[in-house]
């Protein structure tokens, strides 16, 4: 929809001087294209292969506008890719990939090498350094190598950390060390140039050890010579204990000090308990609101997916019993106060977003006039595009 702007002549003669007096109506949108205003590359949420049966859910996830990117929930996990070895099915999960792709969407991919969903000849076997290694190379190689040029991102490791920031305990760590890590994103580097490579866990949103942990993580990776791109916050929030905008954001800024992207992965809050009052649902809209917020305060922070777009497929129910109601949309796909308080901390940020792009003089010249610098547009144009591999190109002049 156009809105129109009224300015007096007042506010046009002393515009080159100060900021117009003339503000438009907050912009229509949806959550992905009020995240791209704001700078952001998506707005997402993850999808697994049932919920694309229910009539009323896949027009919300597919449609491309309303959530712009597309984790794969489920089936790319080793249990399903690989359930026996050297045996590979990649059906599933090709139809996440592909309905993604036809919707114009970025797919993160999710995940390679991850403790739980294990084939039993993974879990059970009889490894040593050298087969184990083996594995984990044969396995990122075959799957990475399937999804080559369609995945903005793999979640290479996932969870690799305890809550007091030592490595969990598992099949990997048992044989291989803390070395597992690096091994598995040299050979997701190898399998997938193209792709942004990350690590990815819960409880490292705040402060504390296992936050620290990830950090060594990523100095680990690194110091064996490997290539690690970005590291995703789930961020499985419990309603009232998500922390502030401010911590928040310090955290993803320790992060993007290492040169690192930043990513929410998988954002849900819930309610402890069920049914949740007005007052809870607008502790859940602030909740929502400080960390979109967060991500709009860190320039490294690409982007926000929730898991999940509805409380009708949300996974918080057989997994916490009594919480719930963790999503954006009821069950019946309807906006909850905390879509309505995203939209409108999206919108807000992508006003402040158009008025630096769109900053005095030349803003004022072209509100007045329709004028637009030949060599500003050009330039403002060749801002880093994502390409389907999920590398940043930049367009000819």
């Amino acid at each position: 929809m156009t809105t129109h702007k009224q300015c007096t002549l007042r506010a046009v003669l002393t515009g080159l001087l100060v900021a117009p007096a003339c503000v438009a109506a907050a912009p229509n949108g949806t959550l992905h294209q009020l995240a791209k205003a704001a700078g952001k590359l998506y707005f997402g949420t993850a999808v697994d292969n049932p919920e694309l049966d229910d009539p009323q859910y896949r027009p919300v996830v597919g449609s491309g506008a309303e959530f712009g990117q597309i984790t794969v929930g489920n089936t790319q996990k080793w249990q399903f890719t690989e359930p026996e070895q050297n045996k590979f099915d990649f059906a599933a999960g090709d139809v996440i990939v592909d309905f993604a792709k036809s919707n114009s969407q970025i797919v993160r991919c999710h995940t390679l090498v991850w403790h739980n969903q294990l084939p039993q000849f993974v879990s059970s076997g009889n490894w040593d350094r050298d087969s184990l290694t083996r594995v984990i190379e044969s396995h990122i190689s075959n799957v990475a190598g399937h999804y080559k040029g369609k995945c903005y991102a793999w979640d290479v490791v996932n969870e690799a950390l305890n809550d007091d920031g030592t490595f969990r305990d598992s099949v990997f760590n048992r044989v291989l060390g803390p070395d597992w890590i690096p091994i598995a994103f040299k050979a997701a580097a190898a399998a997938d140039p193209m792709a942004k490579l990350y690590y990815n866990d819960f409880n490292i949103e705040q402060p504390g050890n296992k936050q620290q942990a990830a950090l060594r993580i990523v100095d680990l990776v690194r110091g064996c010579g490997a290539t690690i791109h970005g590291v995703g916050f789930q961020g499985h929030f419990t309603v009232g204990q998500t922390g502030s905008k401010e911590s928040l954001a310090s955290v993803l800024n320790s992060f993007a000090a290492k040169d690192l992207d930043v990513a929410y992965t998988e954002i849900d809050i819930r309610h402890a308990s069920l049914p949740a009052d007005a007052q809870a649902q607008q502790r859940q809209a602030d909740d929502y609101a400080a960390v979109v917020g967060a991500c709009l305060s860190v320039q490294r922070c690409v982007g926000i997916t929730v898991w999940g777009a509805s409380d009708a497929h949300s996974w918080v129910p057989s997994t916490f019993p009594g919480a719930g109601d963790a999503t954006l949309l009821d069950r019946n796909m309807n906006p909850k106060p905390a879509y309505n308080r995203v939209r409108d901390v999206l919108a807000a940020a992508g006003r402040t977003e158009k008025r630096k792009m769109d900053g005095a003089p030349w803003g004022i010249l072209r509100l007045v006039t329709g004028w637009t610098c030949p060599w500003f547009a050009r330039h403002k144009a060749r801002r880093p595009r994502p390409s389907a591999g999920g590398t940043f190109v930049l367009p000819p002049l």
